[in-house]
């Protein structure tokens, strides 16, 4: 046998690392938020791809599914078709968790109105020597609301929405027949959103 002498020497050469060490952050590199909507066009996008409640609520469409691969196309048929009115199912039912917790209401209104007041006052602040942004303030309020909240029950609330949204929707997805309103002509429409 032949010995092989293979050269694994070389010079690598590290970047150097600006301001922080191993953990650094550089904000800069994150995408611009400012292409996100507002939740005032998120509001009306929803509001525009509503079905009617009819439709939603039609009680001789509930039937169950003949087979499982039926089924999976059902599920994900109306889950593409009902988007809208399950986002709004969710809203309604976070809604009547907050109504009936007055204590997260609470919460949630003195940060939001504590939000309000530091962006209409607009000027910086030193804490600790150091000057905080009316942004870097709103910011300082969530972070300090966010214990409080679940201090007062929001973790549950939360679950509790999640849990009851996923079996309300779950269920009207797996039990309504889809085909019985979907006609050929909306079926393309089906297939670009899904």
């Amino acid at each position: 046998m032949a010995q092989t002498n293979v050269d694994m020497g070389g010079h690598m050469q590290v970047p150097p690392q600006e301001g922080g060490g191993r953990f650094a952050f550089d904000l800069n590199s994150l995408p611009k938020l400012q292409s996100l909507p507002s939740p005032l066009e998120l509001i009306q996008l929803v509001r525009s791809s509503m079905r009617p409640w009819t439709v939603f609520f039609n009680v001789q469409n509930f039937k169950t599914a003949v087979s499982m691969q039926r089924l999976t196309g059902r599920l994900k048929r109306n889950l593409s078709y009902f988007q809208s009115n399950y986002i709004f199912v969710f809203v309604v039912l976070m809604i009547y968790c907050l109504i009936t917790s007055p204590l997260i209401l609470f919460v949630l209104g003195g940060a939001a109105l504590l939000c309000h007041r530091l962006r209409a006052r607009n000027t910086n602040i030193t804490v600790m020597g150091n000057q905080l942004t009316p942004r870097q303030q709103i910011i300082a309020v969530n972070l300090g609301a966010t214990p409080l909240l679940f201090l007062v029950g929001a973790g549950a609330v939360l679950f509790w929405t999640l849990g009851a949204s996923c079996f309300v929707i779950a269920s009207h997805a797996i039990f309504y027949n889809i085909d019985a309103i979907v006609t050929e002509e909306n079926e393309g429409f089906l297939a670009e959103v899904v």
